[in-house]
């Protein structure tokens, strides 16, 4: 059983979390639907669209900005503690500095566990019914391209709609496919023509295949040195395919891991996205132990309005070391564990000082 200061410290400090998350909801609403309006402004399709897809963006960007919502939920619960001197009480009552931070930050690593197990997976899942629908909406309806175990597969229409391209491509590197095959059939599914080539270089999208070999049922086999394919896609879009992994679940993201993995692509991102998850409980914690040690030490700045300036500064400074050490990551200057982890330990040291001394008067 919680004694009872525990129970309430807990219920305080998840009601403020709360109260803050339900205000970003609605910023989030407010800063959204007008991009999502502005998209559909030539659709002919009401405010229905965008009001549905401003809904299913909203747990994604919420999931991002978590531990900035945690920072503020934080401080709001210590100034609840001051306003109510509360915090007075608590102390006289052998409640110290580090017996609160302690509670809060148990219960910022156990909600951190449950978000990312939970609230994450829903979040992607809306993200992607969010995707799916903006994509029947674009210009790239009738295109689609997809990496699982067989490799890179691509389906699209000629621009005159008469033919349709299945291609296949084994290995996959940067603006380079290997072991490719592209099926030509007409508008009724019928075979046309099948081309294989065992390297294509994909830099534009006018694609150089090599050593082709061209069958046909009503032709004779054709073999030719070079050979220009005109595709909707090109190594860059093809790069960017699943460039937002926020609509991926975790199961999702370690299959698509894989699959990149088999055909030689690198899954550096995807092994980056992963770690950002499962950082989320240690990140929201440690966010908790910054914003307990930002208002217990710095009670001779009076206004409550200063004091969450200055938590905001910390959270964007935390912020961009974070940025610049994953920029790092992805570029493979630091391995792709290290990227993610780094920022959190350099973090974790800076709190342990502050913790050392945190009930110092």
């Amino acid at each position: 059983m919680l004694k009872e200061y525990q129970n309430y410290l807990t219920k305080l400090f998840l009601k403020n979390i709360l109260i803050i998350f339900v205000v970003f909801v609605f910023l989030s609403f407010f800063l959204n639907i007008f991009e999502e309006i502005k998209y559909f402004e030539n659709k002919d399709s009401g405010l229905y669209y965008p009001i549905l897809l401003t809904f299913l963006n909203i747990p994604s960007i919420i999931f991002e900005i978590l531990p900035f919502i945690f920072l503020l939920g934080v401080m709001f619960f210590f100034i609840n503690l001051y306003e109510n001197d509360e915090i007075d009480l608590l102390r006289s009552n052998g409640i110290n500095n580090t017996k609160i931070t302690l509670i809060i930050s148990l219960v910022s690593l156990i909600t951190g566990l449950i978000l990312i197990i939970f609230y994450y997976s829903f979040s992607a899942n809306l993200k992607s019914l969010y995707l799916n629908i903006k994509y029947k909406y674009s210009n790239e309806g009738d295109h689609l391209a997809v990496v699982n175990e067989g490799g890179l597969w691509i389906k699209e229409k000629s621009p005159d709609g008469s033919s349709i391209f299945i291609i296949n491509a084994k290995n996959y590197k940067i603006n380079i496919l290997e072991n490719l095959e592209i099926i030509e059939l007409d508008s009724t599914y019928n075979l046309l023509n099948t081309i294989i080539s065992e390297k294509a270089n994909i830099t534009e999208k006018k694609w150089i295949l090599s050593n082709v070999k061209i069958y046909s049922e009503i032709k004779e086999t054709k073999y030719l040195k070079d050979y220009q394919y005109f595709s909707s896609f090109d190594g860059e879009i093809i790069s960017n395919l699943y460039s937002n992994l926020n609509s991926l679940n975790i199961v999702q993201l370690i299959e698509l891991r894989n699959n990149y993995q088999s055909i030689g692509y690198s899954a550096t991102d995807v092994k980056i996205h992963l770690n950002k998850i499962y950082s989320t409980p240690v990140y929201l914690t440690l966010t908790a132990i910054i914003g307990s040690l930002l208002m217990l030490k710095l009670t001779f700045i009076k206004s409550r309005f200063f004091m969450i300036v200055i938590g905001v500064l910390v959270s964007v400074v935390f912020y961009y070391i974070n940025y610049f050490s994953i920029l790092f990551g992805k570029n493979e200057t630091l391995p792709t564990e290290a990227s993610v982890w780094l920022p959190q330990i350099l973090i974790f040291l800076i709190c342990s000082i502050g913790l050392t001394r945190i009930n110092e008067n």
